[in-house]
């Protein structure tokens, strides 16, 4: 019998998930798509009989929308909502804003794979004179985090990504769900995966086969001392989630008709 449980899941489908391109920390609203892929898992949550009590995200749009929709489906509008940097996507510095398809095209499918899912490599970092520097580096929501903007990182790992989580998970999350919350972690595909990472204990190496597709609930089970009771659960159409895995990890491979 779980001590504990907790749902975790990746945002709705973005403008630019759609679009192919590294979104990381540009903000982005949900696209028609992303909007039913969250009213849908709204709807299968509440279905199951699920009551939250507190919900975490991100400080991108498309996080928090997936958690409003989330509980207007559910009718739970009221549970209340933390939002925090650290649970923010992945910074992917310079790669920001590029076409997947076309850096495996340019750069080769292996590489795009290492760029997008390994632990420990880190992508060139984002300069100044990157379209979209001004955009990151000026938004209003940074500048009240709890670390200075010049201490915002320029590109991250996604061993970078669980160094500034585990602070949040341990400090804010973790006493709320030893007090008996419900909780809601509407977040990103990378930050998803680093708590994941930490929670279940997937090796450096294993971790980069972790897929996780936008929309789908992930439920975790566990202990008195939040150990996995068992691997996280998928909730929703198997076969339909198990097409979305291959539809995201098909998305830093050459298009056919250019190979």
């Amino acid at each position: 019998m779980a001590k504990y449980r907790l749902v975790l899941l990746r945002h709705g489908e973005g403008a630019w998930n759609k679009e192919n391109r590294f979104c990381s920390w540009v903000d982005q609203k949900l696209s028609s798509d992303g909007i039913k892929e969250a009213q849908n898992c709204g709807k299968h949550l509440k279905a199951l009989g699920f009551e939250f009590d507190l919900v975490f995200t991100s400080v991108l749009s498309r996080s928090i929308q997936t958690a409003w929709l989330i509980l207007q489906e559910m009718g739970q509008e009221w549970v209340p909502i933390q939002s925090s940097w650290r649970l923010n996507e992945r910074h992917y510095g310079a790669l920001i804003g590029l076409n997947r398809a076309e850096m495996a095209l340019n750069h080769g499918e292996e590489q795009v794979k290492i760029w997008r899912r390994s632990y420990d490599v880190t992508p060139p970092p984002i300069t100044e004179s990157h379209p979209y520097y001004e955009e990151i580096y000026n938004d209003r929501r940074y500048k009240c985090s709890d670390v200075s903007q010049d201490n915002l990182p320029k590109a991250e790992s996604l061993k970078d990504v669980l160094d500034r989580l585990l602070p949040y998970w341990n400090e804010k999350i973790v006493p709320e769900l030893k007090s008996g919350k419900m909780i809601l972690i509407s977040a990103h595909g990378n930050s998803s995966r680093a708590l994941l990472k930490h929670v279940e204990v997937h090796s450096d190496e294993d971790i980069i086969n972790v897929t996780l597709p936008t929309g789908v609930p992930i439920l975790l089970e566990l202990d008195e001392n939040l150990h996995p009771l068992g691997p996280h659960q998928f909730l929703g159409d198997q076969e339909a989630i198990q097409a979305a895995i291959k539809k995201v990890e098909d998305q830093g491979k050459v298009k056919s008709a250019e190979k």
